[in-house]
């Protein structure tokens, strides 16, 4: 976990608990990369899958701090191919641009949790204990970031990484997302200021949906691909 989309890493997991609150119990937290291949299969078994936040080592890249422009995502591909809103209070936020022109693709983990977010410290996460649960089973490469795991051995407890946040995996577990908005100055403010309940949360993204200017790039881009 870092900071994404010109938010601070707080300010994300503040308002990942906003939408826990609103979905009971339920959240979608983005990704850059696609789903691991065994995922759809995983979720559509209903197979128990926990999710470990972990905070990344290093400093957010300055795309990332400040994005020359922000997009929203509005609907996703669940696990049976079907395209379907996101749900109600969900929100999910990216930078809008990559080197080499606009992000076309953007992914999200469903999460589920039946206790508040927030970041705990103390309890060491191992990543040489653990193998990619796809392909080869290589072992968990420097530059993955979302990456589905299976434990091959013990822990060590001095471990460089720690467990930062909990939930397990549900719905669609790991979606592609789709419909991207982008979000003026305006409406980041008021994401950012926000302070009211779940009611008038749903009602602010509700009101963001309506609002927001649909992305034509990735919209024809979109198109183009199909």
């Amino acid at each position: 976990m870092q900071a994404e989309a010109g938010q601070k890493l707080e300010a994300i997991i503040e308002r990942k608990e906003r939408e826990r609150q609103a979905g009971n119990g339920l959240f979608l937290w983005g990704v850059g990369n696609a789903p691991a291949t065994a995922i759809r299969a995983l979720a559509r078994m209903g197979l128990p899958v926990p999710v470990v936040f972990s905070l990344m080592k290093g400093r957010a890249r300055a795309i990332d701090v400040a994005p020359a422009r922000t997009l929203a995502w509005r609907r996703y591909i669940d696990a049976s191919g079907a395209e379907r809103l996101l749900p109600r209070g969900a929100l999910v936020t990216s930078r809008g641009s990559r080197m080499g022109g606009a992000k076309k693709r953007h992914y999200a983990l469903m999460c589920y949790s039946d206790v508040p977010l927030h970041l705990q410290h103390g309890l060491r996460f191992d990543p040489a204990a653990y193998r990619n649960a796809s392909g080869s089973g290589a072992r968990v490469g420097a530059s993955q970031v979302t990456v589905l795991l299976r434990r091959v051995g013990e822990p060590n407890d001095n471990a460089e990484y720690e467990v930062n946040m909990v939930a397990r995996l549900t719905g669609s577990y790991w979606v592609r997302l789709t419909d991207p908005a982008r979000l003026d100055a305006a409406i980041i403010r008021a994401i950012a200021d926000f302070r009211g309940d779940q009611q008038h949360w749903i009602r602010l993204i509700e009101e963001i949906w309506s609002t927001a200017i649909p992305d034509y790039e990735v919209g024809l881009m979109k198109d183009l691909l199909l």
